[in-house]
């Protein structure tokens, strides 16, 4: 839609409901309607979302959808889907759904089946993890890597930070994941105190690898690494998750070693891309 949501006649008759649902007793929702569970809550995909212990009543639900639709959340959610450019301010498609997605499916952008892009890198990434966990992937020295730490900020950090913490009890225990995302010194300090420069590897996670953040901590833990083994060891522990692959290869970090994603991918639902590694 064009213009102002607030301005629709659903927004206005939603604002005269909100100030009754103030009023609404909980008590009496559910002594009314025995089955408001049912009628107010979704499951699927073993994922539950119960509203009923909410303010709202079938009116107010109604008034919602009907504020959705005027808004045209269906034709804005179909063009997402198909590969529209509908980030205006950067003119780009908004497909991190089609990381999701099966390899089956077919989504077109700019002539290309990105499916097809998706899946070839989801099977280099699972590769390469079943290479480090089973120590057939090793460092300059022909170790096998025990600590992997992720140098990335914002999205390149958050999402595989909370994955990690929340798998914690399914991760073998003898590989430890360490994350660093603070460009004060002393948060890359402590966890290089922490590991064997011979069995480290590094992930730099930045979409552009340009992030000041994120180079800064990369280009100290490069120099690190080099100081303690007395050699330039960036193409045997480094590995880079970026769009950008000119700036990854001055970076020292073979392209063979660069996990890619595209530019349709924003930070904040980045964990599914290589991000995610």
């Amino acid at each position: 839609m064009s213009g102002n949501p607030a301005q629709t006649p659903e927004w206005k008759k939603l604002i005269k409901l909100a100030d009754t649902a103030k009023t609404l007793s909980m008590r009496r929702l559910f002594a009314e309607n025995p089955d408001r569970f049912s009628h107010f809550s979704r499951h699927d995909n073993g994922l539950l979302v119960d509203y009923s212990k909410q303010n709202i009543t079938a009116e107010i639900m109604t008034s919602l959808y009907a504020l959705a639709r005027a808004c045209e959340i269906e034709t804005w959610r179909d063009r997402m889907f198909s590969g529209d450019q509908i980030n205006t301010t950067e003119g780009r498609a908004v497909l991190h759904t089609a990381l999701r997605r099966p390899a089956k499916d077919s989504v077109v952008v700019d002539g290309e089946n990105i499916m097809l892009f998706i899946h070839h890198i989801l099977r280099r990434m699972q590769d390469f993890c079943t290479k480090v966990h089973n120590g057939t992937l090793t460092g300059q020295t022909g170790k096998p890597f025990h600590h992997i730490v992720n140098i990335g900020i914002g999205g390149s950090d958050l999402g595989p930070r909370m994955v990690c913490q929340a798998l914690s009890y399914l991760a073998p225990r003898d590989r430890q994941v360490h994350f660093v995302s603070n460009v004060d010194g002393s948060d890359l300090h402590s966890v290089l105190e922490k590991v064997d420069p011979e069995t480290t590897l590094f992930i730099v996670a930045s979409k552009t690898f340009t992030t000041q953040e994120t180079m800064t901590n990369a280009t100290t833990a490069k120099k690190w690494l080099s100081d303690k083994l007395e050699t330039d060891a960036t193409q045997k522990h480094f590995i880079a998750l970026s769009t950008n692959e000119a700036a990854v290869k001055n970076f020292g970090i073979s392209p063979a070693n660069m996990f890619p994603f595209r530019d349709w991918v924003g930070g904040r639902y980045s964990l599914w891309s290589s991000i995610g590694l």
